[in-house]
């Protein structure tokens, strides 16, 4: 059987911006060695499995170096592919089984909404290894179970950044989010986000990332409303709102190309 394979640029309307994601739809799933040693051929941020399970739909995130828990762009990505591939009609919403539980999409106009946990930031001890490991002084530093977040002292301030990528990797953690209030009034807030851990030395755009900061500037600025922008140099707008312990994150999507595994 073909095996349909899509790469989609996420938290972007046109192509070439936001993070790109590789979307594989299975029609059975696949050992976890050909799911990793696909997701280091595709060599991008994260790769996407999605197949039918226990009569749910099954969706799993790769990096090039290991599976991760949470990711917002390749799960906004695998359900444009959804709808763009006919697999979902298109007033249908996309409900995926993770492991962080159900998450869901929507279709809103020309926007994705994805529904994701909140992950709040708690103060962290570990300031100065962010510092060191970001090279620039650090407002405040949270984790979240997940990652550090590093608050530094304006939106100039984290354009510049240049990580010592050797410390981030070392650190307890999934990554650093770097962020501050933003500079431009059509953003609330700024981020970028460092991985070199897990195969990612900077994420273009990072959905689970914002499950962090959406939290963390809503309290910050209260406000449940906020649009974020991911200063990579790809660039990336994530719209964000606050639903209790849930956080909404919306975006656009474009597929780059589409074709078939010949594996």
């Amino acid at each position: 059987m073909k095996t349909p394979i899509y790469q989609v640029d996420a938290f972007a309307d046109e192509a070439f911006k936001g993070n790109p994601a590789a979307v594989c739809l299975l029609s059975a799933p696949r050992n976890d060695v050909w799911m990793q040693n696909l997701a280091a051929e595709m060599n991008l941020s994260e790769t996407a499995f999605v197949y039918e399970e226990d009569g749910g739909t099954r969706l799993r995130w790769f990096t090039p170096q290991a599976e991760v828990d949470l990711c917002g762009h390749a799960t906004l990505a695998s359900a444009h592919v959804l709808w763009e591939s006919g697999k979902l009609g298109a007033q249908d919403a996309a409900r995926f089984q993770t492991r962080s539980g159900e998450l869901t999409a929507e279709r809103k106009g020309q926007w994705i909404e994805l529904n994701f946990p909140a992950q709040p930031p708690e103060a962290s001890d570990a300031k100065k290894e962010l510092e060191e490991a970001l090279g620039t002084r650090i407002v405040y530093a949270g984790f979240n179970g997940s990652d550090f977040l590093a608050e530094v002292e304006n939106a100039d301030a984290v354009r510049k950044l240049q990580p010592d990528l050797k410390r981030v990797a070392a650190l307890p953690a999934r990554g650093i989010c770097a962020t501050s209030s933003s500079d431009a009034e059509e953003f609330d807030f700024v981020s970028r986000f460092f991985a070199p851990g897990i195969g990612v030395d900077e994420d273009p755009v990072t959905g689970s990332a914002h499950c962090c900061l959406g939290p963390y500037w809503g309290g910050k600025l209260g406000k449940n409303e906020m649009t974020a922008y991911q200063a990579s140099r790809r660039g990336g707008v994530v719209k964000v709102r606050l639903e209790n312990d849930r956080v909404a994150l919306c975006g656009k999507a474009v597929v780059v190309f589409s074709g078939e595994l010949k594996i």
